[in-house]
């Protein structure tokens, strides 16, 4: 169903926002083969370029920087104090193990305060980003040889299977780059409308920063986001409150804090996934930004923009989840899209 080998090296290789270095060098590899032309713009976004038969280009953007943190202060004992390069939930960080990468990689764990020497009041309250500190369990001069300020460090969790779904690290969003990676390779020996540019792009967590800068350059005439969304169908979760859920399909987004998406792309995706029987669901955010905004608005006169999302669980903590046939769904829908976007009635109705 899903290449779990690829998306394993994927998620698991490190690349905080600003510093994407391994997960970019990852990608040409995969894609160079793949496509007319491979580029890095100065901002160091991997523009893929696959060349088709039309006077209009695509661009699909899948993100590659992951929620990390990076370092700001070594205290006397060696313990690393950090900011965090894009939002975090705190009360999944303890204990929790870390890569720092200084002039080598160190492992490193995420430590705060004893629950056994807290007060009664300490423990009511959550403990908050600027409690945990990252403890080596190395001596103080040895962490300031290796490591210094500015060190970014990343989470340490491989990929598993769980039952239907996969379970890892950074499945926002290297999953959206698996699937980009898929699609260009099922495209490979296949002509294409119009020319497409997959854009893997740069420190998203941090405000969609990579796809503002390359949409436009690019200048796209279409748009379509990758990146994960919220699954809440977990217990407690009213009917409303899901956003979306597990195995119900690639979810075709409708809206979510930063995008509107175009209900032109919304009502294409929707019909391409119905005449190809692909499982949809749609998705509408209330909060949380996506490539979509810097697809939609940043290039002159803007473009025809919406979102593929891929349904995920614990979305921003230490592990993310989602379901391998939602999976399949994406690369599917993506795939047909990319086929048949010249067939449709741009026109407003």
């Amino acid at each position: 169903m899903i290449d779990v080998s690829l998306l394993s090296k994927t998620c698991e290789i490190p690349g905080a926002p600003g510093y994407e270095d391994r997960i970019r060098n990852f990608v040409i590899e995969q894609v160079k083969d793949l496509v007319d032309e491979v580029t890095i713009d100065p901002m160091g976004n991997v523009l893929a370029v696959k060349k088709g038969s039309g006077d209009k280009k695509v661009m699909v953007a899948a993100h590659m920087d992951e929620i990390a943190f990076i370092t700001k202060y070594i205290d006397d004992e060696g313990f690393i104090r950090f900011h965090t390069l894009g939002g975090f939930d705190p009360k999944t960080l303890t204990a929790q193990r870390v890569i720092v990468h200084g002039k080598e990689d160190v492992i490193g764990v995420m430590g705060c305060k004893p629950i056994h020497v807290m007060t009664q009041e300490e423990r009511k309250k959550m403990v908050g980003i600027t409690e945990y500190f990252v403890d080596t369990g190395l001596p103080a001069e040895k962490v300031k040889e290796i490591v210094e300020i500015g060190s970014p460090i990343t989470r340490e969790r491989s990929l598993i299977e769980m039952g239907d779904c996969v379970n890892s690290k950074s499945i926002d969003n290297r999953v959206s780059v698996y699937i980009l990676i898929e699609a260009l390779k099922e495209l490979k020996n296949k002509e294409i409308p119009y020319d497409l540019v997959a854009a893997f792009t740069v420190q998203e967590e941090v405000g969609l920063r990579g796809a503002i800068t390359s949409s436009s350059g690019v200048n796209p005439d279409f748009g379509i986001a990758l990146d994960t969304t919220i699954a809440f169908d977990l217990p407690g979760a009213k009917p409303e409150e899901k956003i979306t859920s597990l195995g119900s399909g690639a979810a075709i987004k409708i809206l979510d804090g930063a995008t509107i998406c175009d209900h032109r792309m919304v009502s294409f995706l929707k019909k391409t996934a119905n005449e190809h029987a692909i499982k949809w669901q749609p998705e509408i955010l209330p909060a949380g930004g996506t490539d979509t905004a810097g697809l939609q608005r940043s290039s002159p006169g803007g473009s025809i923009a919406g979102a593929i999302s891929i349904p995920t669980r614990n979305l921003h903590q230490v592990i993310e989840m989602a379901h391998k046939g939602d999976i399949r769904n994406c690369i599917d829908l993506l795939v047909a899209a990319l086929l048949e976007i010249e067939d449709y009635d741009w026109s407003f109705k």
